[in-house]
């Protein structure tokens, strides 16, 4: 299939259904103020990073299998002497994913990855931080299937930054579970 034909599955949904199912959920009138995800936002810190630079290199390549992009390094900005860092040193890496591969990266890890969790329960409902965005960790990068475990040295975990255009975590909590994320259900508490 040519790359100017595909479309990723999770758009098409949202724009064909989700987006009037939210519109009439949320009893919104504009369209445009329909909740949707403006970007995804993966960082893997890394502590061994500036003593093991095969660590480092190999979690680039993971988590650019793992998101279709290329990582950028992330650097220390200032010196913490506990943490043995100094400003510059390299501690982690980052991916930024908008449109077309944030709705692939989302479509894998609903329907590859999660049900590839130990023990999965459904991921907490906890993450929202008040401003409509979501924040979740994976313990275990091996959980998708770009990744050969035969190859993996250390495992290692990231976390997730789902952010919407809403400045609600109810709208943003009914956007998510309407793409089918496995979200446990929010348990109703006074805001």
């Amino acid at each position: 299939m040519s790359k100017t034909n595909y479309k990723p599955r999770m758009k098409t949904l949202y724009n064909q259904e989700i987006q009037s199912q939210l519109k009439t959920q949320l009893k919104i009138e504009n369209i445009m103020l329909v909740p949707k995800i403006e970007k995804i936002v993966i960082n893997m810190g890394l502590g061994n990073a500036k003593t093991n630079k095969n660590s480092l290199k190999q979690a680039e390549q993971e988590l650019a299998l793992i998101t279709g992009q290329k990582p950028v390094i992330t650097y220390a900005k200032k010196a913490i002497s506990n943490f043995k860092t100094r400003e510059g040193d390299p501690v982690g890496i980052k991916v930024t994913l908008r449109s077309d591969n944030m709705y692939d990266f989302l479509d894998r890890f609903i329907s590859v990855a999660s049900p590839r969790i130990r023990d999965f329960r459904g991921i907490s409902s906890t993450g929202f931080d008040g401003m409509g965005n979501y924040n979740f960790g994976i313990d275990e990068q091996i959980i998708f299937p770009e990744i050969d475990y035969d190859k993996v040295s250390e495992v290692r975990g990231f976390n997730c930054t789902i952010v919407t255009n809403v400045g609600d975590d109810n709208q943003a909590y009914a956007l998510i579970k309407a793409f089918g994320f496995p979200i446990k259900d929010k348990k109703n508490t006074k805001d």
